[in-house]
């Protein structure tokens, strides 16, 4: 069943009108196509209106979607295979953060990513995105691996941020995100990291610190949660639509500010509506950047690594 969003609730009255239509001429000899063809037309014309002129405080509803895809639905359409890899051999198995190894369009990959899931049950048992130390850890043990054996490294982002409770601290989870994101910067194999969904703070950055940084259309990046910019700046989450406004968290956005550098355009109306698809176009697009960067030397991507960042700010 489709979720709409709140400033979807034109399309929402649209779509369920051709539903009652649907419903109301099923067994009746009376032949209605013609006129539901002119509403499923203005349904996708007004969808295609709305989508192409969010805000970006309605890009972070979609980013946020309850029915957007996550790592497992990544992980079914757009790779060949995966065999998974647990544990970080210190302290225990993360649910947050996922990794393996993977196949995409036949290349031999590691795949890490964070998991947010899609009930009660599973958002709770994969703690909503949100990585812990050992999760972090465990990034770091694969990513050691992937520079061991010369395979390149995916990450698929999507996180609000990292764990915040007092026993991820007592874990070293400052220090965990540090070493993962040292861990990325050193990598001698090539590193392509996708913004699926949220990319929040410093759990998204110890997993896209890689010289090829990609987000999906309606993915947003930043440092802090638009309403956790609001309650700081104007003691008020409500402002959230103007913290995201100015905080520039779009794809869009970061793209012409060099934070990343290329935009994987969605299904219309959002990876939600279409996950299949989604999931295809992202593979591609991963698979593309791939070929072009493991013809790089380990030192020439080191150096990728290191410019892109430094020159952040700089202009």
């Amino acid at each position: 069943m489709q979720s709409y969003l709140e400033f979807e609730k034109p399309v929402a009255s649209l779509d369920k009108r051709i539903a009652e239509l649907r419903a109301a001429a099923a067994g009746d000899e009376v032949d209605i196509s013609s006129e539901l063809a002119k509403l499923e037309a203005k349904s996708a014309e007004l969808l295609a209106t709305t989508y192409a002129g969010l805000t970006p405080w309605q890009k972070t509803q979609v980013a946020r979607h309850p029915h957007r895809p996550h790592f497992r639905d990544y992980v079914a359409h757009a790779f060949d295979e995966f065999v998974p890899l647990g544990g970080d051999r210190l302290y225990g198995d993360d649910q947050a953060i996922i990794g393996g190894l993977a196949r995409i369009d036949g290349r031999k990959v590691v795949l890490i990513g964070h998991e947010k899931g899609h009930d009660t049950q599973t958002r709770i048992r994969h703690n909503f995105g949100m990585g812990k130390p050992e999760g972090y850890r465990k990034a770091i043990r694969l990513m050691e691996l992937a520079g061991r054996f010369g395979l390149p490294v995916v990450t698929l982002v999507d996180t609000s941020g990292a764990f915040p409770g007092i026993e991820a601290e007592e874990r070293g989870q400052a220090e965990a995100i540090a070493r993962s994101t040292e861990a990325c910067l050193a990598l001698p194999v090539p590193m392509v990291a996708v913004i699926v969904g949220e990319g929040g703070s410093g759990g998204a950055v110890a997993l896209a610190s890689a010289e090829r940084v990609l987000m999906l259309e309606h993915a947003v990046y930043s440092v802090i949660s638009p309403e956790g910019c609001a309650s700081i700046l104007w003691r008020t989450a409500e402002k959230a639509p103007d913290a995201a406004e100015a905080m520039k968290v779009t794809a869009q956005h970061l793209e012409r500010l060099g934070v990343i550098d290329r935009i994987v355009p969605e299904p219309m109306g959002g990876a939600h509506r279409d996950p299949v698809g989604a999931a295809r176009a992202l593979g591609s697009a991963i698979a593309q950047e791939i070929d072009a960067l493991t013809k790089l030397p380990a030192d020439v991507i080191r150096r990728m690594r290191e410019d892109r960042f430094l020159a952040m700010g700089a202009g």
